[in-house]
């Protein structure tokens, strides 16, 4: 008889990929994860049932559980003594998760769902604030009988903050200073070393309901949660998703996988803004054991420009509304250095990096940082991005007077820095330099300013502004052509190549047949692609930096998108479907892959999604289909 498995450890790394004699111990894969969300923050989800990565109540709070970082950053795990496999799944169209554990013994699923605010059913959204539930996890026995343990052990503050524990009616609150945390159960926990503890014996039909609320509760809120409104919950958050989902206009051959991809940028959205983030976690390297671990927990312009424009492109306007008007407030308050390249989701700049020196990292990566300095870069790309998503959501609802105005003050700012040297689209480290992707976003700024100038005849300086795209197209063809490929180079001066090019006809700079294009394409398929797999540029340290990293997976998106532009179709469609091969098993995408085939890099992340709608819609469109 099969003995059932007992509960992972964390698996041995491979040894290549580490770079060391010695293996490191490794937590849970990144690629391992499901997320939840309530378009106010994220959760981690392992497929062993535990949430080892939430920061809470938004997305850049300090983090509540964060042993995904280091020993000691909290958790919160639901799983039976024993099993023998995992499976993980959405419920169709949906942002509810659900981890199905299998043996001998039985069969246990665990339902996890984050309830965005506006999901709630009308009596729970006009309670008082403790009441919305951070997270509701439900656990049902579907066959046989398991025995099931919950350990709930928080980290506030990233584990830095010490916190009491106490049973209350119904659950354990959890009090570190004037932040708090209530866990609500239908079966009684005990609190043992700062955690909440409990193992329950289920047996077919039977359920366990937790519910974990952010904040006190009223004594009247309070008191053990039944399964019935656990269920109610998360009926309604599904509820919510497939009606979100139902409003996609998108019909074409990848519908599964660009729905999973739509709802995964909308879960990266702050409902109360209308920001985009870049990704729902901070720290986790684009090399294992490397030093390049960044924040991603804040709102980039141009990730949430390019986000908002592929939502619009599958029938999402409402989500782009807000994005404008999020962005009419920064383009307002903008000052003599110009709109910062990255916020807060609130619109603030971010805090300055600090280093989590307690934490050890994901498999020893180091350092685990919060705060990112990028918002002190100058990153001209970011204008043509922004201009480029105003121009397009021009063409289904005509944009304000108030929102024109700020964009003639945005460009006049742009006029007069248009030549200066930047950190470029991957935000270098190094020296600042004329970067030539930066140069085509500048030139695809005023270019769209003036469609849509002259498109609606609304005033501008449009000889001025003539002139400064004229400048930077020049610049582009003049400084950044490389005589060794024939095609463009990375920046004036420079014999590298750089993924970023890729966007050149899909921005409409350059046609994609076109001699110095193709010559671009060609250099960069025979120095930076590997198959299907594409990196930004080689890692040689002049972008600041030590160490290397994986294959970007936006960059992958790109390149299929850009053969498809130049009459390679069949060549595109299979880039694209072998890229799609290295999403996890829920079709999410972190950052970037490994050599070894390992998802790297902060997860899920904006830009691998939206690359992935835009490649999907383009190719329906070359190929023939509805999209």
């Amino acid at each position: 008889m099969q003995t059932p498995r007992q509960p992972q450890q964390p698996s041995t790394a491979d040894r290549g990929e580490e770079g060391g004699d010695q293996p490191v111990q490794r937590p849970c894969a990144v690629e391992d994860h499901g997320v939840v969300g309530d378009l106010r923050s994220i959760m981690l989800v392992t497929k062993d049932g535990e949430v080892d990565f939430a920061c809470a109540p938004d997305f850049d709070s300090p983090g509540i559980f964060a042993g995904l970082l280091g020993e000691g950053g909290g958790g919160f795990s639901v799983r039976p003594t024993a099993w023998d496999t995992t499976h993980q799944y959405y419920l169709p169209s949906s942002a509810v998760l659900a981890t199905r554990f299998s043996s001998r013994r039985g069969c246990l699923e665990v339902l996890d769902g984050m309830v965005p605010e506006e999901a709630l059913p009308d009596d729970d959204a006009e309670a008082g604030p403790g009441r919305r539930p951070l997270l509701v996890r439900l656990v049902r026995v579907l066959d046989g009988e398991q025995e099931v343990v919950v350990d709930c052990r928080p980290g506030f503050d990233w584990g830095r903050a010490p916190h009491e524990a106490e049973a209350v009616d119904g659950g354990v609150r959890f009090r570190a200073g004037e932040e708090q945390l209530v866990l609500r159960s239908s079966h009684p926990l005990d609190v043992e070393d700062g955690a909440a503890r409990g193992r329950v014996l289920l047996r077919r039909g039977d359920a366990l309901a937790l519910v974990l609320h952010w904040g006190a509760l009223a004594p009247e809120e309070g008191g053990e949660v039944g399964r019935a409104e656990a269920q109610r919950l998360l009926d309604a958050t599904h509820a919510y998703w497939r009606e979100w989902v139902r409003r996609s206009s998108y019909r074409g051959r990848w519908r599964e996988i660009v729905h999973r991809s739509a709802i995964t940028l909308k879960l990266l959205t702050y409902a109360p803004t209308g920001a985009v983030v870049a990704a729902g976690t901070t720290s986790l390297p684009e090399e294992v054991g490397g030093a390049r671990n960044w924040d991603y927990r804040y709102a980039w312009l141009r990730d949430a420009a390019f986000t908002t424009f592929a939502l619009m492109t599958l029938g999402f306007p409402d989500e782009t509304d807000a994005f404008l008007a999020w962005l009419e407030e920064r383009m307002a308050a903008a000052g003599d250095e110009g709109l910062l390249p990255v916020y807060t989701v609130r619109g603030e700049r971010p805090p300055d990096e600090e280093v989590l020196e307690h934490l050890g990292g994901y498999a020893g990566s180091r350092p685990v940082r919060t705060g990112n300095a990028a918002y002190a870069q100058r990153q001209l790309d970011s204008y043509g991005e922004v201009m480029d998503s105003i121009y397009l959501y021009n063409k289904v609802r005509p944009i304000s007077w108030d929102i024109w105005t700020q964009v003639v003050d945005m460009l006049d700012w742009l006029a007069d820095h248009a030549a200066d040297p930047d950190a470029g689209l991957w935000e270098s480290r190094g020296e600042p330099r004329r970067n030539t992707y930066s140069q085509v976003m500048v030139w695809v700024a005023f270019e769209r300013a003036l469609r849509v100038s002259r498109q609606r005849g609304l005033p501008a300086p449009r000889q001025k502004w003539e002139a400064c795209a004229d400048a930077a197209y020049r610049r582009v063809q003049e400084e950044g052509l490389d005589p060794r490929t024939g095609g463009y180079r990375v920046s004036a001066g420079s014999d590298q190549l750089d993924a970023s090019l890729l966007m050149l006809p899909l921005v409409k700079f350059a046609g994609p047949t076109d001699p110095r294009f193709a010559a671009t394409l060609e250099a960069l398929r025979s120095e930076l692609v590997v198959d299907c797999l594409v990196r930004r540029y080689p890692t040689d340290g002049t972008d600041g930096l030590d160490g290397g990293e994986g294959y970007f997976v936006a960059c992958s998106f790109w390149y299929a998108e850009a053969l498809s532009s130049a009459g390679r179709s069949q060549e595109a469609e299979e880039v694209f479907e072998k890229t799609l091969r290295f999403s996890n098993h829920l079709g999410l995408f972190a950052e970037e892959v490994s050599a070894t085939g390992h998802q790297t890099g902060n997860f899920p992340q904006a830009l691998s999604h939206l690359a992935l709608i835009s490649a999907a819609v383009h190719l329906d469109r070359e190929l023939g289909g509805g999209a």
